[in-house]
């Protein structure tokens, strides 16, 4: 593939204090290398290797804050408390002097747990004690502990400012935390943080995007990443409509969210096909459109039309011409601003150079067997 096809990827990105060499993002990934939540010098060298490799913006796997079940493997790391946060600082100065840039993604993971007795199941905290339609697990928040919930994700932030990050970004998706607050079968709350309507259930995620804003600089990027699916089900929908998006959009940003990461399983399948067509716009096409604020989209990018359920399905999987050529063509219409490449970083920390060099043959293949070891 010609080099020059893919330059609209390398066009420079710029907002606020935040330059990029070039549109390409690493997507948060959990890892589970950070023993007791403290991130050594293998996870410092893992985001190097991507900062040197030419990875435009690095965002790190979701980092937890602090709240007791606020993760769900005790090797996920931690972004706050002294040895954790010393561990982060090693990080950040590893990647600048790399040339890189990046940002801590924080993390709650709400009553998702990946081991039976791990979180404590009977502590974990969400709106309504469920982890599913229909299932109970833990207990509901109390307005005190959505107080300090959201302290944490503001703390987590000035703290990643301080430390030296380039932006900071939320995670309210995947149905994790925030996105069981957006949820309506997860969200069954008669209070001020539920609600019939996606604008009331909103609110949860909109104090916290406040209490982000103003714990960090004017000009610090704040990020946030949702989703349309979730984990406990793939064919959940917050908004099913422009008109839902925009109520489930406008009070993030006007919150002070700046750049919205939109998470879909294939980032070329359209959002709303039944209005624009098969090759209409995506999820970050539509939040673009509706707010008006920079997106990242992502979904199964150097997956070869496959996506990430086939990938760890044991599938080998490596990007091929044709998808590039299909991010290019959307990019050029720049439908979105950014775009995230996720499992296709985790074994190949030269992806992003070999599509810039045309050498797509050249890619290496993510199968589930690499997540043993940081590459």
């Amino acid at each position: 593939m010609p080099t020059s096809s893919v330059d609209t990827l390398f066009r420079p990105f710029s907002f606020k204090k935040l330059n990029l060499k070039n549109r390409f993002v690493m997507a948060p990934m959990t890892r589970q290398f950070s023993p007791e939540g403290v991130p050594g010098s293998n996870v410092a060298d893992y985001y190097r290797r991507r900062a040197e490799n030419d990875v435009g913006l690095i965002l790190s796997e979701g980092t937890v804050i602090d709240r007791p079940t606020s993760k769900n493997h005790p090797n996920i790391p931690d972004f706050y408390g002294e040895k954790a946060l010393a561990g982060w600082k090693n990080v950040i100065d590893t990647v600048h002097a790399a040339g890189g840039r990046m940002g801590p993604q924080i993390w709650h993971v709400g009553p998702t747990i990946n081991s039976p007795d791990f979180p404590d199941p009977d502590q974990t905290e969400s709106p309504s004690g469920l982890v599913a339609p229909g299932k109970p697990r833990g207990r509901a928040m109390s307005d005190a502990d959505i107080a300090d919930t959201i302290a944490a994700f503001a703390k987590a932030a000035a703290d990643a400012e301080r430390l030296g990050f380039d932006v900071v970004e939320i995670h309210g998706a995947h149905g994790y935390l925030i996105d069981e607050f957006f949820w309506a079968p997860l969200n069954l709350r008669e209070d001020k943080w539920g609600g019939a309507s996606i604008s009331e259930r909103v609110r949860f995620a909109v104090e916290v995007a406040k209490a982000v804003r103003a714990a960090v600089s004017d000009d610090m990027p704040v990020i946030m990443r949702l989703s349309q699916w979730k984990q406990q089900d793939y064919k959940a929908r917050i908004a099913s409509n422009p008109d839902e998006m925009a109520e489930w959009l406008e009070p993030l940003v006007d919150a002070g969210v700046d750049i919205l990461h939109c998470s879909q399983r294939r980032f070329w399948e359209p959002e709303f096909a039944e209005i624009d067509g098969e090759k209409g716009l995506n999820f970050a096409g539509w939040a673009k459109k509706i707010t008006g604020v920079p997106t990242i989209s992502v979904g199964s990018l150097g997956l070869s039309g496959a996506d990430f359920l086939g990938s760890f399905g044991g599938q080998q999987t490596a990007a091929s011409a044709e998808e590039i050529t299909n991010l290019v063509e959307r990019m050029e219409k720049d439908e979105f601003d950014l775009i995230a490449v996720g499992r296709a970083l985790i074994k190949d920390p030269e992806w992003v150079k070999k599509v810039k060099n045309g050498e797509t043959d050249k890619l290496e293949a993510f199968s589930r067997e690499t997540l043993a070891e940081l590459y």
